[in-house]
């Protein structure tokens, strides 16, 4: 039964983390989902967690979720706030999402101590530099 499940390939989207000021001019990491497509994303939902090993202990941060109704095509949308503390562990955001009413979904995961200046690129229609996942 597992088998006559079609499952769409997740094309034209991706994760990304900026470096960009608050709104009290504050330094700051946010989460952006980019959707590159030229068709919207709709009832777009968002878990993010943290986990993995530091320092040889275990650590887990608490599970987020988020809720875009709607996400027009060739547009992004900051998702959340992340703080460098959590930049050691494995940073999971799983997406889902409808196209012309078929359910898609995806798992990023950014690779502990991978959020930084030197793993950074042209982020694509954001116009800014920062770590991508598609």
């Amino acid at each position: 039964m597992k088998a006559d499940i079609h499952r769409p390939r997740v094309k034209g989207v991706a994760m990304a983390v900026v470096r960009e000021p608050d709104a009290d001019d504050a330094p700051g990491w946010f989460v952006y989902l980019i959707n590159r497509n030229d068709v919207p994303l709709e009832n777009v939902l968002i878990s993010s967690r943290g986990y993995g090993e530091v320092e040889g202990e275990q650590r887990r941060t608490s599970e987020m979720r988020h809720f875009l109704e709607h996400l027009g095509a060739r547009s992004w949308a900051r998702i959340e706030r992340i703080v460098e503390e959590v930049f050691p562990l494995n940073n999971q955001y799983w997406l889902s999402f409808y196209i012309d009413g078929v359910i898609h979904d995806k798992k990023y995961i950014f690779l502990p101590e991978s959020i930084t200046d030197e793993h950074f690129t042209d982020l694509p229609l954001m116009h800014r530099r920062g770590v991508m996942i598609e």
